[in-house]
């Protein structure tokens, strides 16, 4: 029997691990999943109340959230903010806003936008000047690109700023408007995916459309306690930034004295240009060691940062 997620093509991401592990064996317990650009050293949160488990999300529970998110990342008054379960979620739906037309979405970036462009009919390019709308991937995923204010035309612009947490001054959250959308990624910074939260921050009518769609309870009440805990604590964020600045480096220097080149990408994931991706892929993945490739590039490697635990079987992979 076919699932519906069997049947459902699947795009190009990191993540994979159990065909990996098929492919070269070993058990998951030996394996580092670098493949993605998730903080392997997650946020400790205090466990959520019973009631977040046992009853229905309720509006006390969003609202709080809510206001420990725009406390977070300065949202203007003007703008709302929707939490959403994963900004997978919202990328899907946001092409509904408008009518099909041409949407430019500079590449290579995070495939889910264009996918959920032509999934409505809308037409794609990755160059041009956009008409009626552009995705602005802020950093791009994967080489790290930071756009600026001028960047953001005319169009419906959705600034996707999943990685964005750890740079916060390079924000573009004060653009937020009428045809402006934020998105926000919970899962990377702090490392909390399975979580499955994200925010939309925009104008209130583009989100009260996205949240009908999306139907009532979207987010659960233990990811609104989660996230609230973690978005009022703005000192571990400035803690993690200086980490995640510190094992990059550490990254880097173990990468190029191995034979890698940098070619980009943000303190969460960083991004090499090797002699041949592939092989490197398969060198590392024999060590047990799950790194991404992509399918336009023969030559760029990319590896998420290693957790505390991580670093000495990277060193003898390389």
């Amino acid at each position: 029997m076919v699932t519906p997620m069997q049947n459902r093509t699947k795009r190009d991401h990191g993540g994979g691990l159990d065909a990996a592990i098929a492919r070269f064996g070993g058990q998951r317990d030996v394996w580092i999943d670098l493949s993605t650009g998730i903080n392997p050293v997650p946020y400790a949160f205090t466990p959520p109340a019973a009631a977040a488990w046992n009853t229905l999300p309720d509006e006390g529970a969003q609202r709080a959230l809510c206001e420990a998110a725009r406390r977070f990342w300065d949202v203007p008054d003007s703008a709302s903010i929707l939490p959403v379960p994963g900004a997978s979620a919202a990328i899907a739906q946001i092409p509904r806003l408008r009518a099909p037309g041409m949407a430019v979405i500079p590449g290579p970036t995070y495939n889910e936008h264009a996918a959920a462009f032509r999934a409505h009919g809308w037409a794609v390019s990755e160059q041009g000047t956009a008409r009626d709308a552009q995705v602005l991937v802020h950093p791009n995923n994967p080489t790290g690109q930071f756009w600026s204010p001028d960047d953001v035309a005319g169009a419906l612009t959705i600034i996707d700023e999943s990685f964005c947490d750890i740079a916060p001054s390079r924000s573009l959250v004060s653009t937020a408007g009428p045809d402006t959308l934020l998105l926000k990624s919970f899962g990377k910074f702090w490392g909390l995916a399975g979580l499955r939260l994200g925010f939309v921050i925009g104008a209130p009518a583009h989100l009260d459309r996205l949240a009908e769609w999306l139907g009532p309870w979207p987010v659960s009440g233990v990811a609104l306690d989660i996230g609230r805990q973690a978005l009022d604590d703005p000192a571990w964020a400035q803690a993690t930034r200086a980490r995640l600045t510190r094992d990059a480096d550490r990254l880097d220097g173990l990468m190029t004295a191995a034979g890698a080149r940098v070619e980009g990408g943000t303190t969460l994931f960083r991004l090499y240009h090797v002699d041949d991706a592939a092989s490197w892929q398969t060198r590392l993945a024999r060590q047990h060691i799950w790194s991404r490739t992509f399918p336009y590039s023969d030559h760029w490697l990319r590896l998420g940062l290693p957790g505390p635990d991580g670093w000495d079987q990277l060193d003898r992979a390389l």
